[in-house]
């Protein structure tokens, strides 16, 4: 039997000071307490005095401990908490409670020769923790006895049980394959932005399957871009156990504002609410310094000043805000409605035009639709993009990203040449179909294959005496087209995506250029970070602003696969 490790009134207590560790009737509070009597005894040796971490440690992670180690099964030697997923911001003492966790669990464990590690997204914090660890055993007479630090190695070894903990960078080649009895991962939002690592995820809790007693503690900040790949997946899954929406072994400990809070940046921006995300406020960290650090930020630009908020305050950023950015992307994580499906669309809509845009073996081929309700006028919108393998080599730091958007059904990763173009008209076959479609935009510059396609598919050519496929003026003329576009999304009720991450992380690589009274969103000024989908999206746009006819055709409805 599982426990239940929901927090409902997790708002309550965030507000109130109170611990986010749910009540646990079952919690084993002498094995509990015990640990907690380890940890406590623990020093710091880069802080003057070397205090303890009975004196310096918060009560809320003393909690934490308490609960992953109170969690054991006496008859069946499994613990019960299994996991363990902390969100918490910067200078909270984060990387050293973390490694003095993994020193505790360390010095508590039963097992021989079992192997532990934590991993760090870079060489300097895995430093700060091994140091951490290093230190307190070095300030500790007893510990130098029953623990052999071996710098070189950045490991320990347990002088009785033979037991290691390994402090590395994270590394996917050294993650796969070894068993671990328990794993700390610091900083899992910079760690899901490396190549494989969900497969490395996949890989260390694996390893742990033979050992019962065996656990994963995530402790990370929030993302200082929209969350991606194992990130945002763990910590969905981590809100969704605290909610009580989905059972598990995780123990979801989550300082971040309600989500009403996060939207209103006046309630966040103001320092009388900072104490309810900052846990350690008064000890690592003083209000007065992180004052400082938000006047610093708003002096900088609105991108710095978010930055800041996503990792002194956890505020999770929908759209990666910066000076350049699109204005359209400060509404764009407001319009979304992931129930929104392309099927959806045409049965709610009386008249579409579609947009396409990239196609390039090191560009995203996108197709995107916009049908304006019956009714409302409401723009609704859906879209798709295609990637060859070649993207996914030449920009291996994207690659997570791209398989996060496959993995959403958003992204298709074609294994030959010609398949995304087929595929695209395939879909521009099935919306000419429903008898809605009026035109289709395009930036005709190397996109003459997806054009034959579509006519091959004989999609009409000619429809009011004029070219179905029509050229959208690029670069400053398209201007009108982004103006438009912004006002709709800033209109509340007037434009509604389907919510995807996708369009979010397109969006938020969309940067403009002035030039004169003008501006422009290029893939030049966007660098390698990929926009395809937006601008397939300002093509449609520019269409759907000629404000075209409903369509008086019958209405075929189809099941997109």
């Amino acid at each position: 039997m599982s426990w239940n490790l929901a927090c409902p009134d997790w708002e309550q207590r965030l507000r109130s000071g109170r611990s986010l560790v749910p009540d646990l009737p079952h919690l084993d509070l002498v094995a509990g307490n015990r640990a907690v009597a380890v940890f406590n005894k623990l020093r710091l040796a880069d802080v003057p005095g070397t205090p303890t971490m009975e004196e310096a440690a918060g009560d809320w992670f003393r909690d934490i401990v308490r609960a992953m180690f109170g969690s054991m099964d006496l008859v069946t030697g499994r613990r019960m908490i299994r996991e363990l997923f902390a969100l918490v911001p910067q200078k909270n003492s984060k990387t050293t409670n973390g490694a003095l966790l993994m020193l505790t669990a360390l010095l508590l464990n039963q097992r021989p020769r079992a192997p532990m590690g934590m991993a760090a997204p870079v060489q300097d914090v895995a430093e700060i923790a091994f140091s951490a660890i290093a230190g307190a055993i070095a300030l500790d007479p007893v510990l130098e006895k029953k623990l052999h630090v071996r710098d070189h190695l950045k490991t320990i070894v347990h002088r009785e049980t033979k037991a290691t903990l390994e402090v590395m960078t994270f590394d996917p080649q050294a993650l796969t394959g070894p068993k671990w009895a328990a794993f700390l991962l610091d900083e899992v939002h910079q760690i899901a932005k490396l190549s494989k690592a969900e497969k490395a995820f996949r890989q260390i809790k694996g390893g742990m399957l033979p050992y019962p007693e065996a656990f994963l503690a995530q402790i990370t900040t929030q993302s200082d871009d929209p969350p991606i790949g194992i990130f945002e997946s763990e910590l969905r899954k981590a809100r969704a156990i605290r909610d009580g929406k989905m059972e598990g072994a995780m123990l979801p400990v989550l300082y971040e504002f309600p989500e009403e809070m996060q939207k209103d940046a006046a309630v966040w921006r103001d320092p009388k609410n900072w104490a309810m995300v900052t846990p350690n406020l008064g000890k690592s960290v003083q209000l007065h310094s992180l004052v400082d650090g938000m006047k610093d930020a708003e002096q900088t630009n609105e991108a710095e000043l978010r930055a800041w908020a996503s990792q002194h305050l956890n505020v999770q950023i929908g759209i990666a805000l910066k000076g350049d950015s699109w204005a359209g992307s400060l509404f764009w994580d407001q319009r979304g409605d992931k129930s929104l499906t392309l099927e959806g669309l045409l049965q709610r809509c009386e008249v579409v035009c579609a947009g396409i845009d990239g196609g390039g073996l090191d560009d995203m081929l996108a197709l995107s639709v916009i049908g304006r309700e019956v009714k409302t006028g409401t723009w609704l919108h859906w879209v798709h993009a295609w990637l060859h393998p070649i993207a996914l080599e030449r920009r291996k730091k994207n690659k997570t990203v791209y398989e996060g958007f496959e993995s959403d059904g958003d992204l298709t990763i074609v294994k030959s040449i010609g398949e995304d173009v087929d595929q695209l008209a395939d879909y521009v076959k099935r919306v000419d179909k429903s008898g809605l479609l009026e035109r289709i935009g395009v930036d005709q510059a190397g996109i003459d294959s997806v054009v034959k396609a579509i006519y091959d598919r004989k999609v009409a050519r000619q429809i009011n005496d004029g070219d179905r496929i029509i050229a959208i003026p690029q670069g400053w003329r398209m201007t009108s087209s982004i103006t438009n576009a912004e006002r709709k999304l800033a209109q509340d009720g007037a434009f509604i995506h389907g919510g995807t991450r996708l369009m979010a992380w397109c969006v938020a690589n969309a940067k403009v250029e002035p030039k004169g009274n003008a501006v422009i969103i290029t893939k030049q000024q966007s660098g390698s970070a990929k926009i395809d989908p937006v601008l397939a999206t300002l093509n449609a746009s520019a269409l759907m602003s000629l404000n075209p006819a409903a369509a008086r055709r019958k209405i075929h409805m189809f099941s997109v696969g």
